[in-house]
């Protein structure tokens, strides 16, 4: 008898996606046979890029090892929970930069695992990146602060083709 796919949800708006996201994927492909990325969204707010294109970016950036255990979703006005359960994902997996993080999502994790039984993986994040952030990187970007290093390579480039919105 085969065993079930291991599976995961790593949730989040990924605009943009961050190396620090990245790492956090990654690592969940060591720990889980499937990493569902989950792009969740609000259509009423506007983003910096639309949801497709920051699936395309995720797509893009990640390693090709890394891909074929990977698979990409957008999901709007849905509990985490639900997605789990549609995509059948025994766990959710996040990545924590800090104690604040911990202290934010810990909450979340409880209420998640009352709902429906879906447990939380918290990945401590690379301590090289613990200061990023999608809201930072595109304030950062804003004013003309230089995010090389802090994002793929195609977030950059998509970033820089509308320059600084200062």
């Amino acid at each position: 008898m085969e065993s079930p796919t291991r599976r995961c949800v790593c949730p989040g708006s990924f605009d943009p996606v961050t190396n620090g996201h990245l790492d956090v994927i990654e690592r969940a492909t060591t720990l889980f046979d499937e990493v569902v990325v989950a792009v969740l969204h609000n259509p009423a707010k506007q983003g910096t890029f639309p949801v497709q294109r920051r699936l395309e970016l995720i797509e893009e950036a990640l390693a090709d090892d890394v891909r074929a255990r990977v698979r990409t979703v957008a999901f709007a006005d849905r509990l985490l929970v639900d997605v789990c359960r549609e995509l059948e994902a025994g766990a959710i997996v996040k990545g924590l930069r800090g104690g604040t993080d911990f202290a934010y999502e810990l909450p979340m994790a409880r209420m998640n695992k009352h709902l429906t039984g879906v447990e939380t993986v918290f990945l401590a994040g690379d301590p090289a990146l613990e200061h990023v952030s999608s809201s930072l990187v595109k304030e950062v970007h804003r004013y003309g602060g230089d995010i090389t290093g802090l994002v793929p390579d195609g977030v950059l480039a998509a970033l820089r083709e509308d320059g600084p919105r200062v």
